[in-house]
């Protein structure tokens, strides 16, 4: 086992190396992520009237915005209004659920092969507590090749620049709804971005994190607000516990017309048995709803 996790690392760095490569000779300019409510396909938050945000929440808006984006005037403009937005949204919520997709990070959660019922079951979960719920896609690219290869960086080095929009937004919404709860959750390779959120704001009480079949190199230390699932309880996620052999095994399988017993994929096409993190599987239902209710109890 030790051998093959040493090799499944040199493969890893490997990649890394060839991808640093490819983007130093062709760069890639800064993505501003978007947030979209789910169920919007991905449009982005769409208010425009930002009248009633008080002057305060505005200038710290301004300030966040020229952190991350200096003089790019177009997406100073763009974060400066998706926050706005955000807040205007989540003010008279009790708990913000903010979603980060596996594969290249384009793909909002209405559009994952089990998304929806993840939705539907912790919005249902957390209603029967007494909570009020706002779900968010965070879309951290756009599809693009030389995206792809900038995110493949990301990736492998667990997004030590993307970390930080992500980062700002929660610090943004926490800071400002003191009673608001926010819950980064992720799913494949969008785990790494909760993975190094939840490490940043350690200290950050309203803060928690659902992550599913994160990759295997991400050896995250659990806490107790964090749940984190490496298997669905039906079949061994080969992908978030490095069984590299299971996955070539499976797609040799399916390039023979083999059936297939156990779903999931990585990166759209790449099959990984176990990688499938279905509501209706009772193991990730009973997780993820004793998580909740140990993590937020019942309103008062």
């Amino acid at each position: 086992m030790n051998a093959k996790m040493r090799w499944l690392k040199i493969g890893v760095n490997l990649i890394v190396i060839l991808s640093l490569v490819i983007v130093l000779v062709v760069p890639s300019p800064v993505v501003l992520a978007t947030v979209s409510e789910v169920g919007t396909g991905g449009i982005p938050l769409s208010i425009n009237d930002f009248s009633v945000v008080p002057q305060h929440i505005v200038d710290d808006a301004n300030m966040l915005a020229t952190e991350l984006f200096g003089d790019a005037r177009e997406k100073h403009q763009d974060f400066i209004s998706q926050l706005q937005a955000t807040y205007l949204m989540a003010k008279d919520k009790d708990i913000v659920i903010i979603f980060n997709s596996g594969g290249w990070g384009w793909t909002p959660i209405e559009d994952s092969p089990f998304g929806m019922g993840i939705v539907t079951g912790i919005s249902s979960e957390l209603a029967s507590l007494g909570y009020t719920t706002l779900f968010l896609n965070h879309l951290r690219t756009y599809e693009s090749w030389q995206v792809i290869i900038n995110e493949s960086v990301e990736i492998a080095t667990r997004y030590p620049s993307k970390a930080k929009d992500l980062i700002t937004r929660v610090k943004f919404l926490t800071n400002h709804i003191p009673d608001l709860r926010v819950i980064i959750a992720g799913e494949s390779e969008g785990s790494l971005i909760c993975t190094s959120v939840m490490s940043i704001l350690s200290d950050n009480p309203q803060l928690y994190s659902i992550q599913m079949g994160p990759p295997f190199w991400n050896n995250n230390t659990v806490s107790g607000k964090s749940l984190v699932l490496r298997s669905n309880g039906e079949v061994a996620d080969a992908f978030s516990q490095g069984d590299i052999f299971a996955i070539i095994r499976a797609n040799l399988e399916a390039m023979f017309g083999i059936s297939q017993e156990n779903t999931g994929k990585i990166l759209f096409y790449i099959g990984a048995p176990g990688h499938d993190y279905r509501w209706e599987y009772p193991e990730v239902r009973s997780q993820i709803t004793k998580f909740l209710y140990e993590s937020f109890g019942t309103k008062q």
